[in-house]
């Protein structure tokens, strides 16, 4: 049935479609996401490459929809060395034609791009910033978030401490910018959810005989009552000696043992294993988070102009953040952007590093509108005024 109304809309497309649509791909040329060690360690949710190995698996799934509305989807990869670079080559391109763009940069970059190009007909997805400020005071009119928020994937967490009943949280903070944004993140979360952080406690990764009550597990959870340890750990390193070394016999959560996550590649249901082994045939590795953003980034785009019937980019962005785009993204949910700070509503998985734990929002946890809107910033919260 759905192939037969997929096939009726790109009949209407396809004498509005152009003979090439060419999507822009935006990558730092340094980026320390990136690195070598970090991707080597394989941490729990980190990335394990860029992400444009996603995208190349979307637009070869997409030959048919092209082949039916007379096009090619083709991307167009550039690589920039920061903000200002990267609107010189938006804008660029722009003047060639292009108008959509998956950006693969930090949250500053990303921020400052959006903002150098807003006067311009184009739209960006991010695909690998989860900064909540990006959709808070950072937020930008032509900007849609693929990649999930700390926000979404800390509240998937705390949904699933309080349904375990683990209400008594220890949390080890790291020094890095990004870990203070992710222990927020979970502090918000805890407070959401009705759980106590009995304490929370910086950590250096040093072997520093004079800095053994930061950098020991075992002095760091000691001297409290918790029932869980949650660690903020953006790189990862410190977090992965955490279980079996704490004081008690608790759980570790957050940057190890059980993490919130867009995507894993031992998620079996709803079509999933099948887009896992694509993946893994075209890049050689495991899917992560970015690489199913930016699978998913072309996905609705595709969608978008298939059920427009239309190449106009005022169209096509009016339909990706309204309320009748359906996205399937091997969830389970419908999938869709919110119109009050542009991120993609979606499932989280709760996954360790060879399971799929379970997936948020969890039975119980409602939302008078969307359960999906139980996770993140909900528009009454939302500090977005793009």
């Amino acid at each position: 049935m759905h192939a037969v109304v997929c096939t009726a809309a790109l009949a209407v497309a396809a004498p509005a479609m152009a003979a090439d649509l060419v999507i822009g791909y935006l990558q730092m040329s340094r980026d320390a996401r990136y690195g070598d060690s970090r991707t080597y360690a394989r941490y729990l949710t980190g990335p394990l490459g860029r992400p444009y190995d996603g995208a190349r698996v979307a637009i070869q799934e997409s030959k048919f929809v092209g082949s039916a509305l007379g096009l090619e989807f083709r991307l167009e990869r550039e690589r920039v060395r920061d903000a200002a670079h990267a609107a010189e080559t938006i804008i660029a391109m722009n003047g060639n034609g292009v108008h959509y763009f998956l950006v693969d940069a930090p949250a500053e970059v990303l921020a400052e791009t959006a903002k150098q190009v807003r006067d311009r007909p184009v739209l960006l997805f991010n695909v690998s910033a989860p900064d909540d400020r990006l959709r808070n005071e950072l937020c930008q009119g032509n900007l849609l978030h693929v990649i999930p928020s700390h926000a979404m994937g800390s509240d998937a967490l705390a949904q699933y401490l309080v349904s375990r009943k683990w209400r008594k949280v220890l949390v080890l903070r790291g020094p890095a910018e990004e870990d203070r944004q992710i222990a927020a993140a979970f502090s918000r979360s805890a407070k959401r959810m009705g759980l106590e952080i009995v304490d929370s406690r910086d950590f250096v990764l040093s072997n520093d005989p004079r800095e053994r009550d930061r950098n020991n597990v075992a002095l760091l959870t000691a001297g409290a009552d918790y029932e869980v340890v949650y660690v903020a750990d953006a790189d990862g390193e410190f977090a992965r000696d955490v279980p079996y070394q704490t004081v008690k016999p608790r759980p570790v959560v957050g940057s190890e043992g059980l993490a919130g996550a867009a995507w894993h590649w031992a998620w079996e249901r709803h079509g999933a294993p099948q887009l896992e082994g694509r993946f893994e045939k075209l890049a050689g590795r495991p899917m992560r988070d970015v690489d199913w953003a930016a699978w998913m980034a072309v996905k609705a785009l595709v969608e978008a102009l298939v059920r427009t019937g239309s190449g106009a980019f005022a169209q096509v962005s009016q339909y990706l953040r309204g309320d009748d785009i359906i996205l399937d993204g091997f969830k389970g949910n419908r999938l869709d952007f919110r119109p009050w700070n542009g991120q993609l509503r979606q499932p989280i998985l709760l996954v360790t590093h060879n399971w799929v734990v379970d997936r948020a929002p969890l039975q119980g946890f409602l939302h008078p509108t969307n359960n999906l809107d139980t996770l993140g910033f909900d528009e009454r919260e939302s500090q977005c005024r793009p």
